[in-house]
């Protein structure tokens, strides 16, 4: 008889953007974990205070949204502080602080308040959403999400989960995961194909806010001569399979 499904954990993650040429965050995990070595956009779990109603005082925009959207938007824009060091917030007018070597959602909440400025829940787009195969033994609920990259702040990495960042062209990326050099997830691959459709920040915004975002939830199937990842082909990706790669 089939075990039983391991439920999903909440997650988000955003890719931030920049223009001239078009670029993406993205970042090196360190060798740790099931995501070991991979180059991924900033992103982690919901925290429980991601959800407290304490945060409205913080946020703009917050009325547009649920209680379970403005969590996940919370989440996103908490996990790219805590990973790159980039705080988007509107109207700030004080100092800018970086994560501590090992940051709480306490202390994001602090930076949040210390620049002056309120986190802009509706600077993130909606890009994409993910679910982890029913049969792995971890599984995340994942929202992919958009966001401009704010002037005049430096990412850096925050030398725990992650050890390396750069800002990289989509197709770039791309590059490096066919020759086998970059470390990429199907999930990652798929969103940097369909950022690649755009060639600047205001048509990704533009194409995320016209597109239907399918929840996908890609299955693997035993094909002659081995094992594919696949999606179904209408969920809105120019690409839906590849040969599955087996990870600790």
């Amino acid at each position: 008889m089939p075990s039983e499904a391991v439920l999903p954990r909440l997650a988000a993650t955003v890719l931030l953007i920049r223009d001239d040429p078009l670029q993406v965050l993205m970042v090196r995990r360190n060798g740790r974990g099931m995501f070991a070595h991979l180059l991924v956009f900033p992103g982690g779990l919901l925290e429980d205070e991601d959800s407290c109603d304490s945060w409205l005082e913080h946020c703009v925009n917050a009325d547009a949204f649920s209680a379970e959207e403005r969590a996940h938007r919370i989440a996103a824009l908490r996990e790219t502080w805590e990973e790159a060091s980039v705080l988007i917030v509107d109207g700030a007018e004080g100092d800018f602080l970086g994560p501590p070597s090992s940051s709480t959602p306490a202390e994001f909440r602090h930076a949040v308040i210390a620049s002056g400025g309120k986190l802009d829940l509706a600077a993130l787009q909606l890009f994409g959403h993910w679910v982890t195969p029913e049969d792995a033994p971890k599984r995340y609920d994942t929202q992919f999400f958009i966001a401009r990259a704010p002037d005049g702040q430096v990412a850096v990495c925050d030398g725990g989960e992650t050890v390396a960042l750069e800002w990289i062209e989509p197709h770039l990326a791309l590059q490096r995961g066919r020759e086998g050099k970059g470390g990429v997830m199907f999930p990652t691959r798929l969103n940097l194909l369909r950022l690649n459709e755009t060639s600047c920040v205001d048509d990704a915004f533009a194409a995320s806010e016209t597109r239907p975002i399918v929840k996908v939830t890609p299955r693997v199937e035993q094909r002659g001569d081995g094992l594919v990842v696949c999606i179904p082909s209408d969920a809105g990706y120019s690409e839906w399979e590849e040969p599955a790669v087996k990870r600790d």
